[in-house]
């Protein structure tokens, strides 16, 4: 075995690596897209089964757009999701606890005695 069959190996397994990548991702997109009924999703199913390249190539022009879409929703929706759990579990900090009883205590819906209270508390914390 040369050196030159051995670049000519991995090369290959490169294209089919990243042949599988393709069809993967197609397969994700096509049960993510909600605009696909099942019998389409099904028939797209098929075709990627019986002419994987061809059927490939065809949804990446066809449909290529839409998937990037769909791609940058999912992923606005997930970053959203992430900044809504870190300010749940982050809590407040003891100025940001500080600061709301200090409007509480201008508003006069607390009186000093409970605003000292909750100052104490907040700074033990």
């Amino acid at each position: 075995m040369s050196i030159w069959d051995l670049v000519a190996w991995f090369f290959w397994a490169f294209v089919f690596i990243s042949y599988l990548m393709v069809v993967f991702t197609i397969i994700g997109d096509i049960f993510r897209d909600s605009s696909l009924n099942g019998w389409l999703k099904a028939v797209w199913i098929i075709f990627l089964v019986f002419l994987p390249f061809l059927t490939s190539l065809v949804y990446l022009i066809a449909r290529g757009q839409g998937m990037a879409q769909r791609r940058g929703e999912q992923i606005a929706e997930l970053q959203a999701a992430q900044t809504a759990y870190i300010r749940e579990t982050a809590g407040s900090s003891p100025a940001d606890d500080i600061t709301k009883a200090r409007g509480l205590l201008d508003s006069g819906v607390i009186t000093q005695a409970e605003f000292e209270t909750l100052k104490a508390k907040a700074l033990a914390s």
